[in-house]
């Protein structure tokens, strides 16, 4: 679930490996939907990039520098009730969408997961959207999803959080300090098949998957538009 990256050798394969874990509270009777739960996924990630326990000489931030050295990698496992609570009582952020709460954590090793972390279930996170999304809303940052690919939730929400940092990497400074003070507005949308070829080479950021679960190494998953416009990509909206 890398961004940007294939499994090919990479002087990033040679640094200690880490893995941002987020969890999604899944309740047996009221399951988030699935473009709640990615747009909340997604929000989450910029939070913790943004937050000053990951900054500076904050708590966090050798994990964080540490994680973004080697391969971007990012896991989403599903908790409820009990499970949920105890992954909420870890140093973490909670981040709540319309329905969906999604909890991100600093990186850890890939073989050092927190044991509450570390029984929580990655498969079996299947989400629907009971009615359509909507339009886009005016302000928010796009994050494009490919036409062609069948992902499950989870890989899905991993996929946007790799949308939304890329996104923030790419920003000015100007454009980062609006967008992190109005919220991180963004939505998740499938682009039109017919328009997925133009917004896969327009040079705005574009997320391209390692291959390491469910899809093929090097697939476009994502293409991350700015708040407000896609910037001369394409007239979507």
């Amino acid at each position: 679930m890398s961004s940007n990256e294939t499994p090919e050798t990479d002087l990033r394969d040679e640094k200690p490996q880490f893995v941002l874990p987020l969890v999604v509270r899944i309740e047996r009777d009221a399951p988030p939907a699935r473009t709640d739960a990615l747009e909340t996924a997604a929000r989450a990630v910029l939070e913790i990039l943004t937050d000053d326990r990951s900054l500076g000489e904050g708590e966090w931030a050798r994990a964080m520098e540490d994680w973004q050295d080697a391969r971007i990698r990012k896991v989403v496992r599903r908790a409820r009730g009990a499970e949920w609570r105890r992954a909420d009582a870890l140093p973490g952020i909670t981040v709540a969408g319309r329905e969906a709460e999604v909890r991100v954590f600093p990186p850890v090793p890939l073989d050092g997961w927190p044991k509450d972390l570390a029984r929580l279930q990655v498969s079996g996170t299947d989400l629907d959207d009971p009615a359509d999304p909507g339009p886009v809303p005016d302000g928010a940052a796009v994050l494009w999803f490919s036409p062609e690919l069948d992902m499950s939730a989870g890989k899905a929400m991993a996929q946007a959080g790799h949308g939304a940092q890329l996104l923030w990497w790419a920003m000015t400074d100007a454009d980062r300090k609006s967008w992190r003070e109005a919220g991180f507005p963004l939505a998740v949308r499938t682009a039109p098949a017919e328009e997925w070829p133009a917004l896969t080479t327009s040079g705005l950021p574009v997320v391209r998957d390692a291959g390491f679960t469910e899809i093929a190494p090097g697939s476009c998953t994502v293409v991350s538009a700015f708040p407000g416009a896609a910037r001369g990509a394409t007239n979507l909206k």
